[in-house]
């Protein structure tokens, strides 16, 4: 099987999105012939560490990437907030980007030189494809993740958050290209609910729904804990607005029970010297460190040596570091919203109801306080967590998944794969022992 992987954005040092696209594309590649065209600005990471068996080919718009992608830097301050701008910035670019594919490879795919075509990124929906209409092979779209609505009580994260443009993010659908990418896509890979729903109806029948969020078990897995006698709580993301790692340093700040443990918060953003404020103001500088952004490496480092996790985030599309953190053996405390609502259930979390800014963190102190007085629960919690991360989340497993997808695009397969469908699960670890 040979396919062509379009992944403008596959980075294996940039966080969020092109470090998922990367991995997800070097797993593709160890299981098929793999072809994957990318922007010529991801050539100097990629060369130094490879992609595998892929073989890469580079395709240059930075004639119209790079100054749209500036304009957008001016008009978001910068480049942690007004994410819905900056995606909309990118739809010209994205298009170059797909004409240049086109032009490079429309002989190979005319004679037949691929089976496929799968757009792994960009992952948002708001991004159509003009080759999907094109292709004279199979087009495989996903896997999608967006329209998590902001919710209304955080009007004020929002506003700091500079997405004031998210209020007309249904426009994308009148876009050119947006109706023949998801009529002529044979699959369409659709991360949780709130994407899956979001789609055509029309596109109903040809959807799976398939998480964008992965694990590599090198860098996060289940170590040998001993049986603590201060909890480590751990909180890891950008530090804006809507992920509100204020409300874990409030718990802290209102609980005397709380400060006999430790809290850590790994992360860099805008919203630092705001925590650095709260923390000081409360004297929690005994309890609570602020690490700064560290390393990938770092972070399964952390996670190994934390007990809880805690993740306020109010609108997070896909949550990859909750998965992390699951297969980290931590128990993980988030908010019951979008992508952690799905991957948390209670048996391997807990999930904190979204409500008022001040009741969401007086839930989270209240949680914290359970779990901090119930060293056993948070064990158990962990370790169903990492069996589920394990069973379904490694890159290795949604690889597996993919194939199936592809086989079921080219008629190899007669049932539409369904991504929850059980796999076999590693042996149970026993990383428990006292101290």
């Amino acid at each position: 099987m040979r396919i062509l992987l379009l992944s403008d954005d596959c980075n294996p040092d940039w966080p969020s999105l092109p470090v998922v696209s990367y991995k997800f594309a070097r797993a593709i590649a160890d299981r098929a012939e793999v072809v994957v065209a990318t922007q010529v600005r991801n050539r100097p990471n990629l060369e130094r560490v490879g992609l595998g068996s892929a073989e890469i080919v580079y395709l240059d718009t930075e004639y119209i990437a790079a100054p749209l992608y500036r304009f957008a830097q001016i008009l978001r301050g910068g480049s942690d907030l007004g994410w819905t701008l900056q995606m909309a910035m990118n739809y010209p670019s994205y298009l170059a980007f797909e004409w240049e594919v086109w032009r490079h490879f429309r002989t190979a795919l005319v004679s037949g030189q691929f089976d496929l075509v799968h757009r792994i990124s960009p992952m948002t929906p708001t991004l159509p494809s003009l080759i999907a209409k094109r292709s004279p092979v199979p087009f495989i779209l996903g896997p999608l993740n967006g329209n998590l609505p902001w919710p209304s009580a955080f009007q004020s994260e929002q506003k700091r958050e500079r997405e004031w443009l998210s209020r007309f993010r249904q426009a994308y659908k009148w876009l050119p290209f947006y109706r023949s990418t998801y009529h002529h896509a044979q699959a369409i890979l659709a991360a949780f609910d709130h994407t899956f729903n979001d789609l055509p109806h029309s596109a109903q029948a040809k959807a799976i729904n398939f998480p964008e969020v992965g694990i590599d078990p090198e860098l996060f897995s289940f170590p040998v804990r001993p049986v603590p006698q201060q909890l480590t709580f751990l909180y890891v993301g950008r530090l804006v607005p809507y992920k509100m790692p204020e409300v874990v340093v409030q718990a802290f700040a209102h609980s005397p029970v709380l400060q006999q443990h430790r809290l850590i918060i790994v992360g860099e953003g805008p919203e630092r010297s705001r925590l650095e404020t709260l923390i000081t103001a409360a004297q929690l500088e005994h309890c609570v460190t602020l690490t700064g952004q560290v390393p990938q490496a770092e972070v399964g480092n952390l996670m190994r040596q934390a007990d809880v996790f805690a993740f306020p985030s109010i609108r997070e599309l896909g949550a990859g570091v909750v998965i992390e953190a699951m297969a980290s053996g931590l128990a993980c405390v988030v908010v019951d919203y979008g992508g952690p609502a799905t991957l948390i259930q209670p048996d391997r979390g807990i999930t904190i109801p979204l409500s008022h800014p001040a009741q969401l963190t007086d839930h989270f102190r209240q949680t914290l306080e359970d779990l901090a007085q119930q060293p056993d629960r948070v064990r158990q919690l962990g370790l169903a967590a990492y069996q589920h991360a394990i069973q379904y989340y490694t890159w290795q497993v949604k690889a597996e998944k993919m194939m199936q997808i592809y086989e079921w695009v080219l008629h190899r397969r007669p049932a539409k794969p369904n991504f929850w469908q059980a796999n076999p699960i590693l042996p149970t670890p026993s990383p428990w022992v006292n101290s």
